[in-house]
């Protein structure tokens, strides 16, 4: 699949939704790889987990790339601008809660070192690590629920050395043809 033209400049407000905790939250990831199922964190992120369903729910996710890719660590996606310098025109600052552990399966969001524990945009990333050894400074998303196989599919594309220096630039297409939220029930 080719690579989708980026999309600098795509922007949304900042977010205007709030979800109940005591339901259960699930966003789907279509890619051109599989579908990954993620419940979002809403009662231990709540800030963190209402910002990435308000861009799911704006469509902002759709047609953006998977642009970095650490095969026994992180695949990293959610950039308009599909290098890992854009997001979406606004910042949240939720702290990830103290305890948090980043071991595969954990969703959480991106950030530059210069900003603040728990900052977050529309950069995401997935842990493939059994623990990524990372320091509690990124917001939590969630956890991928279903998918896992879509998620190592991912990790397995071959990959070139990125603008960071870093081997992590996916040398074939990762795209995330669209992505919906659901509710459920708790339970």
């Amino acid at each position: 699949m080719p690579f989708p033209s980026p999309h600098f400049g795509r922007r949304a407000p900042a977010p205007d939704l709030t979800l109940d905790p005591n339901r259960r939250y699930i966003v789907t990831l279509y890619t051109n790889c599989g579908e990954i199922g993620i419940e979002l964190a809403a009662r231990e992120a709540p800030r963190t987990a209402a910002s990435f369903a308000w861009l799911v729910g704006r469509g902002f996710y759709n047609g953006l790339t998977f642009h970095r890719i650490v095969p026994g660590f992180v695949i990293q996606g959610g950039d308009p601008n599909g290098n890992g310098s854009g997001g979406p025109g606004y910042t949240i600052v939720e702290p990830p809660p103290a305890d948090i552990r980043y071991v595969a399966g954990t969703v959480a969001m991106a950030k530059t070192p210069r900003q603040p524990p728990g900052a977050s945009g529309s950069q995401f990333f997935i842990v493939t690590a059994a623990d990524a050894g990372l320091p509690p400074e990124y917001a939590l998303v969630g956890r991928v629920v279903s998918g896992q196989q879509t998620v190592e599919a991912i990790e397995r594309v071959p990959t070139t050395v990125g603008l960071d220096g870093e081997n992590s630039s996916p040398r074939e297409a990762v795209v995330i043809e669209r992505a919906t939220l659901s509710e459920l029930p708790s339970g």
